[in-house]
């Protein structure tokens, strides 16, 4: 993140040098807004993991039959 912020800064230098108004409103707007990180955790895969295993008990079952 600490790159692009960088990066942008950058960018945002050189659009005011070379008269880029549109740039510069764009890259503006890009370094207002306010990035939130959201802890989504670890996924659970007992379900999935359930669900296959029945799966496959289903299918001994009906290879047996």
């Amino acid at each position: 993140m600490e790159e692009i912020h960088a990066n942008l800064l950058d960018r945002l230098q050189e659009a005011k040098q070379q008269r880029w108004l549109g740039e510069v409103t764009t890259i503006e707007a890009s370094l207002a807004t306010q990035h939130t990180t959201i802890h989504l955790g670890m996924p659970d895969l007992r379900g999935a993991v359930a669900c296959i295993d029945s799966e496959q008990r289903n299918e001994d079952a009906r290879q047996q039959s």
